[in-house]
């Protein structure tokens, strides 16, 4: 039997070759990265509302801040930028009607951030203290992140201040993409141009003429407006595009927020005798410890002459700065613990509490006593911003074992480190609100009331908020202490007005200090 030959190809069309290239294979899509996934970004480009609002306030920023001292222009700045920003909330499409976005909306978290960063930079509206204000500023820069970045977990807040300056230049091709495009029939970029001219030289004319006419609106016009020579312009450019890129990526951020939520790896649960016996060994030196500084509390200065041989000074400053290490490394080894510490078993949740929970307890007098002798130390030899800084992170240290301990009793700490973050801005906002420069002065002067001794050189070094304490001393030291104060004293436009300065001035008004001679002064 005979098979039928294949059919013939129709008249024209070639025949096929038996060797023929086959057709080329499609390569699947390439899959995003772990990046993308997480921070795609806005499909959407910048919307012109957004634009103008960001425009706008990069502009007063640059106007109204003065870089050389604290003031409230800072305010004034930190209040434009953060209703530019919230324009870009205002206008972003809610959660259900972005299908394909990243994060949670988190709006409360993010105006709570957004409230302390105001908060931090407000501090250079009513202290005069440059370091104070430098802190306040840093810290006012992490709490930004975190309003526009959000996150919870440890990783995810580290994250949140790594992103704005990769969000500035990931922002510049989404806002050329939502720049107006000249519409037929409509203005175009020339008309605006010369609308703007025809506006400035108007404004110009007529306000010169105003400013000739009235001294006092002279006086008004010259200290509104921003210095408009050639390096006065040059200057006021470079810091309207720089507070443009940084609200540009903060609108980037909070237009398409990125996927936050990360977390480490499960962690290999070690065996219970690998964790418990170290943290129960750490525990009983620890209770030897408290025991001996119970003792030392309540034997006071003439047991530690007795049993150590030194001044209470003395050893109250031989053993701060270790007990500051002991806090801090105490912290490492119960994150430690809770990382690798099965919790399966109710004895293992049971030992987890009373190991971990009594190290913080025990912790506390640890800090307790740090605290203690920075007191003595600072009874002794006087107050400075250094001990002041101190004893302020040993606080918030105390309260982060108090949190640790309430953590453990749950063992649940998801809420730990924001609230471990929010704690440090309350600790820094107090920190303002106590006036430390002034406290400063004013423990300096009780200890020269009570002993004599005075360090001039370091009081005559603070900032003008510290004048009203150092009044209170006779001639020549009042002079010795605050000549340097009044002769730096500058004067403050709208844009530098300070509480602190202000009452300064109030003081040396009625009886400025002079330099007394250098032998006249300690």
């Amino acid at each position: 039997m005979t098979t039928a030959p294949p059919p013939r190809p129709p008249i024209g069309q070639a025949l096929p070759h038996p060797y023929a290239t086959p057709p080329p294979l499609t390569r699947p899509a390439p899959q995003p990265s772990a990046w993308a996934r997480r921070w795609p970004g806005p499909t959407a480009p910048a919307r012109s509302r957004v634009l103008a609002a960001t425009a706008v306030a990069a502009g007063t920023s640059a106007s109204v801040v003065p870089l050389d001292r604290p003031g409230l222009g800072w305010l004034v700045a930190a209040v434009a930028g953060a209703a530019a920003l919230g324009a870009t909330v205002l206008t972003r499409p809610r959660p259900a009607a972005r299908p394909g976005a990243t994060g949670a909306s988190g709006r409360v978290a993010r105006l709570v951030w957004t409230l302390a960063t105001v908060a931090l930079v407000a501090v250079g509206t009513v202290r005069a203290a440059g370091w104070l204000f430098a802190l306040c500023l840093v810290a006012a820069f992490g709490t930004a992140a975190l309003a526009v970045a959000g996150g919870r977990t440890p990783l995810g807040l580290l994250s949140a201040g790594l992103l704005p300056p990769v969000a500035a230049v990931r922002a510049l091709p989404w806002a050329a993409r939502g720049l107006p495009r000249p519409r037929p029939g409509g203005p175009g970029v020339g008309r605006v141009l010369a609308s703007l001219g025809v506006t400035v030289l108007l404004l110009l004319l007529f306000g010169l003429l105003f400013a000739s006419a009235d001294a006092v609106f002279a006086d008004l016009v010259t200290g509104a407006l921003p210095d408009v020579s050639p390096a006065g312009g040059t200057g006021w450019l470079g810091r309207a595009l720089l507070a443009g890129a940084v609200l540009l990526g903060g609108a980037y951020l909070l237009a398409a927020p990125p996927d936050l939520e990360l977390r480490a790896g499960p962690a290999r649960a070690v065996r219970r005798l690998e964790w418990v016996l170290p943290l129960a060994l750490l525990d009983l030196l620890f209770a030897a410890f408290v025991l001996v500084q119970l003792t030392v509390l309540f034997g006071g200065s003439g047991h530690v002459l007795r049993t150590a041989g030194l001044t209470y000074a003395e050893y109250a400053r031989g053993g701060f700065w270790q007990l500051l290490a002991v806090s801090l490394l105490t912290l490492l080894v119960i994150a430690g613990a809770v990382r690798w510490a099965p919790r399966d078993g109710r004895t293992d949740r049971i030992l987890i509490r009373v190991l971990i929970g009594g190290l913080a307890l025990l912790s506390l007098v640890v800090v307790a006593s740090a605290l203690y002798r920075m007191r003595v130390y600072t009874d002794a030899y006087g107050a400075t911003r250094l001990r002041l800084l101190v004893a302020v992170a040993e606080l918030w240290l105390g309260l982060l074992f108090v949190l640790v301990g309430a953590a453990t009793v749950r063992l649940r700490g998801s809420w730990l480190p924001r609230v471990a973050l929010g704690a440090a801005v309350l600790a820094l906002l107090g920190l303002a609100l106590v006036d430390p420069d002034r406290l400063i002065a004013e423990r300096n002067v009780e200890r020269w009331q009570r002993t004599g001794r005075l360090d001039v050189t370091y009081l005559s070094g603070l900032s003008p908020d510290a004048v009203p304490a150092l009044d209170r001393l006779p001639e020549p030291l009042r002079s010795c202490a605050l000549w340097r104060i009044d002769a730096e004293l500058p004067a403050d436009g709208w844009r530098a007005a300070n509480l602190g300065r202000a009452q300064a001035r109030a003081v040396l008004a009625g009886d400025p200090a002079t330099w007394p001679g250098t032998f006249a002064c300690p």
